[in-house]
């Protein structure tokens, strides 16, 4: 069992983690018409936005309150009201999502409040939603924060169905976690409608951080899913969480709606594959099609060739907690060592990862830890760390902004654990250097049945 600890450092060298409103953000464009807010100062707003446009190469809609210092003392009314009236205005959203920052939080601005007197000052925007998560950034990281946020649509944009609706046995809906891609959640949705299966995903980032270009401009998000859809959630007959994180929002929706959920803490890996096609199996039905089994089959004996190259490799890992027990608990599975592991915040998958302890540290930490290994896993902001220490590095995780493709990364599935499996493994193949590449052209080298055979005559 892992024991979690933390350096305790006066200061961050070299940051891993991403703060909580930045999280937040990312939940709420994963709904069709929305635009994020952070109440805060622009500065903050400004950092989420390049982070994300290095990341995903798109264009983000994100605003801000751009609160001053006078807001920031006086108060932050003014500014949050102007903005969301503007916001109607200029965008008209279906959604304005708020999330609060590390400012504000110490102001101690009620924005409950300031929501109930905004909805009273402007009925007009009464068909505008709104919903703010407090996501303070001097605590937790990016993954609390859009575990927030989902849980909080849940409770506020879920309609609580009627005692005597019937289910629609044919419909689910789908919670992700924050460390999926937008390739992941896609290939999740084909998964489930392969059975036959109706799903509706909570947020759903494969419709709009994609990469797909827009028959027509919006300064919303360019897709995702529709809120009147959110709001018929509760009428689903099962939930599927990925990731520890989503567990509160499932729970949250349990709680509301009565709608039973299925957690998986990961979809990456033989055996959390298997579960999830048994699940979908007996919601539907219906028996596991034959391009899965084929690809079960793929996956097993890409297992049986990858163990030769990921056997006794120790690995040093840094990411957000639920991609770490990802990764970790798949290559443990394939011989591997976990020789060192940094996280931003606390999680209970954690304390089940194959290492002594894992650490709540920065990028100093896990290069401090990381000497040694044989491959180093992180996000773009590791690749200094890499090349100082010698090692090759496998980029996951948010940000990856000096690689293309960052968006489609599939690690999720039969296939996207095959592939995860072959990028790792080419990687350990490649970095073997033979002393001696032409040491086959010597006789001794030579198998003494060939040497020795007589010349032709």
């Amino acid at each position: 069992m892992a024991k979690l600890v933390s350096t305790g450092k006066s200061c961050t060298v070299n940051p891993l983690k991403m703060s909580q409103p930045i999280g937040g953000a990312l939940a709420f464009m994963g709904v069709k018409g929305c635009m994020p807010v952070l109440h805060g100062s622009q500065g903050c707003t400004s950092f989420g936005l390049v982070l994300f446009v290095r990341h995903f190469r798109e264009s983000i809609p994100l605003q801000t309150t751009a609160m001053s210092e006078v807001a920031t003392v006086m108060g932050g009314f003014e500014n949050v009201e102007q903005a969301v009236v503007n916001i109607a205005k200029r965008a008209n959203p279906e959604l304005i999502g708020i999330c609060s920052t590390g400012v504000t939080e110490i102001k101690g601005d009620d924005l409950d409040g300031f929501i109930q007197l905004i909805r009273a000052r402007h009925p007009e925007l009464d068909h505008i939603a709104l919903v703010y998560v407090s996501t303070p950034d001097f605590k937790d990281a990016f993954q609390d924060g859009w575990s927030k946020t989902v849980a909080q649509m849940v409770d506020q944009l879920v309609a609580v169905p009627a005692p005597s609706s019937p289910r629609d046995p044919g419909r689910i809906n789908l919670l992700p976690g924050s460390h999926l891609t937008p390739g992941d959640v896609e290939v999740l949705r084909d998964i489930i409608e392969a059975f036959g299966l109706r799903v509706t995903i909570l947020p759903d980032i494969s419709g709009s951080l994609d990469g797909h270009i827009p028959e027509d401009f919006t300064p919303t998000t360019l897709g995702g899913v529709a809120l009147a859809e959110v709001r018929t959630m509760g009428a689903a007959v099962h939930t599927i969480a990925v990731g520890e994180q989503m567990r509160a929002a499932a729970e949250t929706l349990e709680r509301n709606t009565g709608t039973a959920f299925t957690l998986f803490d990961r979809l990456t890996g033989l055996q959390p594959n298997d579960a999830l096609m048994s699940l979908l199996s007996q919601i539907s039905g219906r028996p596991v099609p034959d391009k899965f089994r084929r690809q079960r089959s793929q996956l097993v004996d890409a297992m049986l060739d990858a163990h030769f190259s990921h056997g006794a490799k120790k690995i040093a890992i840094g990411a957000e907690p639920d991609l770490l027990w990802s990764l970790g608990a798949f290559l443990a599975e394939m011989g591997c060592e976990l020789a060192a592991a940094v996280t931003t915040t606390a999680s209970p998958v954690l304390e089940r990862l194959a290492i002594d302890e894992v650490v709540i540290g920065d990028l100093e930490d896990l290069e401090a830890r990381a000497k040694g290994c044989d491959l180093l896993i992180t996000h773009s902001h590791g690749r200094q760390a890499a090349e100082r220490l010698g090692l090759p590095l496998l980029r996951m995780g948010l940000p990856i902004f000096d690689r293309l493709g960052a968006a489609h990364i599939v690690t999720v599935g039969y296939v996207g654990s095959r592939n995860l499996l072959f990028d790792i493994g080419n990687i350990f193949i490649g970095s073997i250097r033979d002393p001696e590449p032409d040491a086959w052209r010597r006789p001794e080298m030579i198998p003494r049945e060939i040497h020795a055979a007589p010349a032709a005559h």
